[in-house]
């Protein structure tokens, strides 16, 4: 099948699994705020292993097999982390968006709806997951791409149902709770469509590709989720989620890999 369509299936699927997570919400089954906080730590998990193991290692092997040993492939890596930590920090500042926790970050704007913000903050969460998931499939390794796309989607499920869980808190009905946490995935086969073509391109461009998705899931993981399952005293229970989600997603990628 061809890459490209395989980059985008892939980043759907992923995408997917957020309207997944959030089904519970559309039959009133309650979660605890413990409960979701060691979900979302479970999430930071896959994220994480994800971003060393899917998309750093394998950039810095590309990137040796493209330079030959020493410095470059060293300093490849360093600066797509770099410069995808960089980018989500700029959208961060820049885009007017609401985080359900940490309120209001970016420009102020008044003629945003509650609604929009939110939505814009997921989607700019979502952006560097659907990103890594064309750009693992642009890479031409469809096991190891595969492995992730299915560890993203792991962890969109429970992303779901925090935003889901979010939007009802705020006072918005079942039906719009999943409906926007649903689409809230769905740009994830826009970014990994951009992943796949640009990788696809050249393969010189790859081993920047896999480590700029990495720096931008990383910042993530620091700046919004883990914070977020800190602040309401269940760290070590969030703590505990994120080591599992990390030892799973390490498990799917050495024998899918």
């Amino acid at each position: 099948m061809n890459v490209i369509l395989l980059g985008i299936l892939g980043s759907l699927a992923a995408g997917l699994m957020t309207a997944v997570g959030a089904l519970p919400i559309l039959v009133g089954k309650a979660v605890s705020r413990r409960t979701n906080d060691i979900l979302l730590g479970f999430a930071a998990g896959v994220m994480l292993s994800a971003s060393y193991f899917s998309l750093i290692i394998p950039g810095l092997e590309i990137a040796g097999d493209q330079f030959g040993e020493g410095a470059i492939p060293a300093l490849i890596t360093v600066g797509g982390v770099i410069l995808g930590a960089t980018a989500i920090y700029l959208l961060d500042e820049r885009v007017p968006h609401q985080h359900f926790i940490k309120g209001l970050e970016g420009p102020a704007s008044d003629s945003l709806r509650r609604i929009w913000l939110f939505v814009i903050a997921i989607t700019l969460h979502n952006v560097p997951e659907g990103l890594a998931v064309g750009v693992g499939f642009g890479g031409g390794d469809v096991g190891a791409a595969t492995s992730l796309a299915f560890g993203i989607g792991l962890q969109n499920a429970p992303e779901g149902l925090a935003v889901a869980l979010a939007l009802r808190s705020e006072g918005y009905t079942r039906l719009s709770a999943f409906t926007v946490a649903a689409a809230t995935g769905l740009v994830e086969p826009v970014a990994g469509l951009f992943g796949v073509v640009v990788v696809s391109t050249s393969q010189l461009l790859l081993p920047w590709g896999l480590t700029f998705a990495a720096g931008a899931m990383i910042y993530v993981i620091s700046n919004e989720i883990i914070p977020e399952t800190h602040r309401h005293g269940h760290h070590k229970a969030a703590t505990a989620g994120l080591i599992l989600g990390v030892v799973v997603m390490m498990f799917l990628d050495v024998v899918f890999g």
